[in-house]
């Protein structure tokens, strides 16, 4: 791969960098052998940017773990502050020194504020961010800052120009093209010489997964050979302002794949007629996508035990790949994994309204809006009594009773 370098750090990084927010779980925690192969076979390939955060369960003391010996001075990494976390000023200290135990680390290679808009970021200088930054660098435990953004396009720029950041991550792909800080904000970043680093390029995987038929079709016809990840991927790391991809990736196949990609594309590489490609896919999926939901989990937990995320993405996949009829494929996926057959129930007609959620929403998406329209698709009158059925007879006499309703 070749790297990119970020102007006011000094560093070459990978263009592609491992997010490890979505590493391989084994009975619901890391599994440390798998995930120890995976991030070893990264680097070993050239990928030279790790990504995490304190919110991201046991992701730091894991990396603390395994970076060690050679592979510790091999890669930078990078963890975030909670900016919803903070309280008051002695908690981003006590954080930070837990970040650093947990990462095994006398200092932080690039220490990004997490989650933050403009109402997010003004909360925190009220508490002296700006001082606790200051003295981290000076004490030497974080080397660079930045931020992760989560708000307006609008918010943007005022935030950037507020302190003397030297990074910043951003929401960038094909489909979501101007949320956040948009192109004009990734570009005003570059100008001032900051890394850029972005986040979800494939959409929660919406992009690199089954698309609806025509989106297909058009991929196809422009080059049979590429993936819908490959398209999307390439998009992004076509950007001359964008520094590295973050992708969290939980197989060595998609790592090597991802590689590969990063390997064969470099910034303003793509043909006018790939370009065009794109933007003909990107009409179809915004004529079928119904919520703008990229599943990253910031939502969750739900105090109702709503499985948000999931919830939204099989709604979403319902209109994407046009399953018809009420006992859909859909509809069965909904009932699997939210309405209890399979364990716990996640469903949308647990929400109660507590707008918990709303704040923590990337997207800013009327969540509780959204899950009216899911619950109304989805669940009907004695729901509770066919769950209890199931439950009795079984889930694969279930699934062959609702294929042949289907046919």
């Amino acid at each position: 791969m070749q790297n990119r370098l970020i102007e006011k750090t000094g560093d070459e990084i990978s263009p592609l960098g491992f997010g490890a927010m979505r590493l391989p779980l084994k009975n619901g925690k890391i599994d440390r052998e798998l995930a120890r192969e995976q991030i070893y076979h990264a680097i070993d390939n050239g990928i030279n940017f790790i990504d995490t955060a304190y919110l991201y369960g046991d992701s730091e003391t894991f990396l603390g773990e395994v970076l060690q010996g050679e592979y510790k001075n091999k890669v930078k990494l990078c963890t975030k502050l909670p900016a919803i976390n903070i309280r008051k000023y002695e908690d981003m200290e006590k954080i930070l020194d837990e970040q650093l135990n947990r990462l095994q680390r006398d200092s932080i290679d690039y220490y990004m504020i997490h989650a933050v808009d403009l109402k997010a970021m003004n909360r925190l200088l009220k508490k002296d961010l700006l001082k606790f930054i200051n003295k981290a660098k000076r004490d030497g435990k974080i080397n660079h800052v930045g931020f992760s953004y989560h708000g307006p396009k609008e918010e943007f720029e005022i935030i950037l120009d507020g302190y003397d950041w030297d990074v910043v991550m951003v929401q960038y792909n094909y489909f979501d093209e101007n949320v956040q800080a948009g192109m004009e904000g990734i570009e005003y970043a570059a100008s001032k010489g900051m890394g850029v680093f972005v986040m979800e390029p494939l959409k929660g995987g919406i992009l690199a997964g089954k698309m609806p038929d025509e989106a297909e079709e058009i991929f196809r016809k422009a080059n049979p050979n590429k993936s819908n990840a490959e398209w999307a991927l390439e998009w992004v790391l076509n950007n001359r302002n964008v520094t590295c991809v973050l992708s969290g990736m939980n197989s060595i196949d998609q790592i090597d794949e991802n590689i590969r990609i990063a390997n064969n594309i470099t910034p303003l590489s793509l043909s006018f007629e790939d370009m065009e490609t794109i933007e003909l896919v990107k009409r179809v999926l915004r004529n079928s996508l119904k919520i703008n939901c990229s599943t990253c989990g910031y939502c969750m937990p739900c105090p109702q035990g709503v499985n948000i995320p999931e919830c939204m993405k099989i709604y979403n996949e319902k209109y994407l790949f046009g399953h018809k009829g009420f006992f859909n494929e859909s509809f069965m996926d909904y009932y699997q994994y939210v309405g209890g057959i399979m364990g716990s129930e996640g469903s949308a007609g647990k929400c109660n309204g507590c707008g918990k959620c709303l704040r923590k929403c990337p997207q800013k998406l009327d969540i509780i809006s959204e899950l009216k329209k899911v619950k109304k698709e989805f669940e009907f009158p004695g729901l509770k009594f066919v769950m209890f059925f199931v439950r009795h007879i079984g889930f694969p006499v279930y699934r062959h009773v609702v294929k042949l309703l289907n046919r």
